[in-house]
């Protein structure tokens, strides 16, 4: 499949028309989403409509938009008017938002055309896809492995050549995860730069939309589209979206490069010489190297299961039976909830809601969420002195290649170890980017993760660029 950027140029020259372009994604579609499980639904009447849309603007010599014609596919936990809008869980099977996210407004207004809604963990908790009610999706480089998680069927939109981009939400590396184990540029922008109106919410302050491409030029691209200020998320940074495309060959010359021993320590042997070798490609490009210890990192998994728990909790309360969603009937409103909630949710789901709610109640809060809260701020702050003397980190984005479904679904905590390495990146609300660079053993892709303080997707964008070049020299 084309770029997305080929694609958008091909469109707006009349070279190509953005429904042969829609036309080619869901001939992909049809041929692959059968065995792969990556969408729950595809919205092929609202997508052809997109794309004639679109068309007719370029008929008319009108700019039809950055990503004119371009397909994509939508992480479903992000709503889209009138389309199901499930979160994977069958507490909201079918059901169909009266109002679309910010961020698809925005797409469309870029020319972009949704093909559809992808599989996820159930309300984006898991690293695998394999917490889906709705059946896991299947990594497209190896079916028998799974392709990360919560947005696995996003990344394998993308990997198995059904869009050329996709939005996915990022959690505690829930984008950047699957873009590894799939081979795909995937990024956790800065907390605030994307606006969250419309992203169904998991834990509020960590969530994060951001793109899935198979090059930083599309993903740089892409964010360009979705960033900047939205009076509709509270949360929002005051500030129009950033120019990246315009800095994606600025290189690395001069910039000084954090090695972090905490993002490294515990991968495999082919993950840190993948590292390792990215570290030289970037030495040879003209950065120098540091080497840092940053201890405050170890604590992060600890931390980050007693915040998203906690914020989970909460936000998932409004799932009730009363206002919208699955309603199992029952004797009285407090019966009825209870029946609800449990048809609805999954055990995952389940787990972490009991968790969160056991670190606020009465008598442990302070010794839980409070402790968690404080460790949080000790990161941030780690991070701003690591900031101080270099200009970004360079890491492991996941501790081994793609797995085999099942291999750690009986082991909660071997499977949220998946995300040691990108979990901090959340905790702290900053930058970081996922680049494919070598390949382990068995030849599936290895991600090396780039991360630098709020603001910095500039120069992550830049530093990914010249490792994406190494990586594509024969």
């Amino acid at each position: 499949m084309k770029t997305a950027v080929q694609i958008a140029r091909d469109v707006q020259n009349g070279e190509s028309s953005a429904v042969d372009e829609l036309n080619t994604s869901l001939a992909a579609v049809r041929a692959r989403n059968d065995e792969l499980h990556v969408f729950l639904y595809v919205d092929e009447e609202g997508a052809a409509a997109q794309a004639a849309k679109v068309d007719a603007l370029v008929a008319k010599g009108e700019n039809a938009g950055v990503l004119a014609g371009v397909p994509i596919a939508i992480k479903d936990n992000t709503c889209q008017r009138g389309i199901p809008t499930t979160c994977a869980s069958k507490i909201l099977e079918g059901w169909r938002p009266p109002y679309s996210a910010t961020v698809i407004e925005r797409l469309l207004a870029a020319g972009a055309v949704p093909v559809g809604k992808t599989n996820l963990d159930e309300f984006a908790m898991g690293s695998s896809t394999e917490n889906s009610a709705f059946g896991p999706t299947r990594n497209p480089l190896d079916p028998s492995r799974v392709p990360g998680g919560s947005s696995g069927g996003s990344a394998a939109a993308v990997a198995a050549d059904m869009t050329p981009i996709s939005i996915g939400s990022d959690t505690g590396g829930s984008i950047r995860q699957p873009a590894a184990l799939c081979g795909l540029v995937g990024v956790k922008p800065t907390y605030g730069l994307v606006s969250r109106y419309g992203l169904i919410a998991f834990a509020s302050s960590l969530d994060q939309i951001g793109p899935f491409a198979k090059t930083v030029l599309d993903a740089a691209t892409l964010l360009e589209v979705i960033a900047g200020h939205d009076r509709m998320d509270s949360t929002s940074l005051p500030e129009p979206s950033p120019s990246l495309v315009a800095h994606v060959n600025d290189g690395v010359a001069g910039k000084r490069v954090g090695v972090v021993r905490e993002l490294i320590d515990g991968a495999d042997e082919e993950v840190v010489d993948a590292v390792n070798r990215a570290l030289d490609v970037l030495r040879e490009a003209g950065a120098t190297t540091v080497e840092l210890s940053i201890p405050e990192l170890r604590l992060g998994l600890s931390a980050y299961y007693l915040i998203a728990p906690a914020e989970a909790s909460s936000n998932l309360a409004r799932y009730d039976g009363v206002r919208y969603g699955l309603r199992v009937d029952a004797a009285d409103v407090s019966a009825m909830n209870e029946a609800t909630r449990t048809a609805g949710f999954g055990a995952e789901v389940k787990r972490r809601i009991m968790l969160g709610t056991y670190a606020l109640s009465a008598g442990y809060y302070d010794a839980y969420y409070g402790q968690a809260l404080k460790v949080r701020t000790q990161m941030i702050d780690a991070f701003s002195r690591a900031y101080h003397e270099v200009d970004f980190l360079v890491g492991a984005t996941t501790p081994s290649v793609a797995f085999k479904f099942g291999e750690k679904t009986s082991n909660p905590m071997a499977m949220y170890l998946s995300d040691v390495f990108t979990i901090p990146t959340n905790l702290a609300g900053e930058a970081a980017i996922s680049v494919p660079f070598g390949s382990g053993e068995t030849g599936l892709p290895i991600g090396v993760q780039l991360l630098g303080p709020g603001r910095s997707e500039a120069q992550l964008f830049s530093a990914a660029r010249v490792l994406e070049i190494a990586d594509s020299r024969p």
